[in-house]
């Protein structure tokens, strides 16, 4: 039995870690949802958490690509990194077994 490469493994515990809070799920599911760019601002009101915090969670998110960022102007929209999050393997298929979506590598 082959197990999954190292490197692969990191980079899915690297998701996991970031996927680790509840409000940084909600995130993901907020910018998902809204399809759109958003602003530090509109998240804030959106998710009702002190503009440190969402800074904090965007932070973690974008390191990991499930979040991207674009300037505009001086300040920044976050967006979903729908590539990235498609990529994302479930739990379930990781532990069972079962093929990831693609390689981590292909995320862009």
């Amino acid at each position: 039995m082959k197990l999954l490469d190292r490197a692969v493994a990191a980079e899915y515990a690297s998701w996991f870690r970031a996927l680790a809070d509840p409000s940084r799920v909600q995130l993901v599911e907020l910018l998902a949802r809204r399809g759109e760019p958003m602003s530090v601002g509109e998240i804030v009101a959106a998710m009702g958490l002190a503009q440190s915090t969402v800074s904090q969670h965007l932070k973690i998110l974008a390191e990991v690509r499930f979040v991207l960022v674009e300037a505009v102007g001086n300040s920044r929209r976050y967006r979903i990194n729908a590539n990235c999050v498609s990529c994302f393997p479930s739990a379930a298929d990781v532990v069972m077994g079962k093929p990831t979506p693609t390689s981590p590598a292909e995320c862009p």
